[in-house]
């Protein structure tokens, strides 16, 4: 009983100690099954380089969801053409695209338009609450606006995961997504959630559209780009 008491209060220094704050730039600090932090650092290296080139009018910033673009046909059709980079990375939390973009990714570039999503992994990963993931979020756009002060902010909800929509996640995304809202100020930052495109009547997602029930597929990927590229267009042209 008493290994048991004092693993637990273990676990819980262990997690004190590490925990992130949303809106402090922190670094990947942490090795994933999926990603090393030697490989997460490489990603960064190559959106410094990227940055160095120019020629970006859109830039898309978040996790492994914005990084499933990579060159797919959904991108190359509606967001090639505008001129887009994509500065997305697998497990990245609202921390941790803080501490990219103040490290030296936007050095050099003024996008026209940054299309912005972050914070499903603060739930999964850090189980951070939906109040301070907003903080995180809301930290990350008042950076963008320091950075390039001309450009303007393409604000997404975070999309729905899990199949069905009683779910902890779907709750706390919710409750993100209606926080997000307030941040937009119908100029200089639009808000846009477009779930719907998503979900069935009854609000299920599909493993047409979400393989896994947060990874897009290339069908939702094609989803994504059609609900939004007429708004990046009308705030490129602005």
């Amino acid at each position: 009983m008493k290994r048991i008491l004092t693993l637990s209060l273990l676990c819980i220094f262990t997690s004190v100690l590490f925990a992130e704050d949303t809106f402090k730039p922190t670094p990947r600090i942490k090795e994933y099954g999926w990603m090393s932090v030697a490989s997460w650092k490489q990603r960064h290296e190559k959106f410094l380089a990227r940055a160095k080139e120019g020629n970006i009018d859109v830039l898309f910033l978040g996790d492994s969801i914005t990084e499933g673009w990579g060159n797919n046909a959904a991108w190359k059709k509606h967001f090639v053409p505008l001129k887009s980079a994509n500065f997305g990375v697998g497990g990245d939390t609202t921390q941790n695209v803080l501490w990219r973009i103040t490290n030296g990714e936007l050095d050099g570039i003024s996008p026209k338009v940054f299309v912005l999503m972050i914070g499903t992994n603060n739930f999964g990963l850090h189980n951070d609450k939906p109040s301070d993931v907003a903080t995180g979020v809301k930290t990350i756009i008042e950076t963008l606006q320091k950075k390039a002060p001309n450009s303007k902010i393409l604000l997404l909800a975070v999309f729905p995961r899990d199949q069905k929509p009683e779910t902890d996640f779907r709750k706390r995304i919710k409750t993100l997504n209606e926080e997000l809202a307030k941040l937009q100020d119908g100029k200089k930052v639009v808000f846009m959630d477009i779930k719907e495109s998503f979900l069935d009547k009854e609000g299920n997602l599909s493993k047409d559209n979400m393989p896994d029930f947060l990874h897009l597929s290339e069908k939702g990927y094609f989803i994504w780009a059609e609900a939004i590229e007429p708004t990046v267009k009308k705030m490129l042209d602005q």
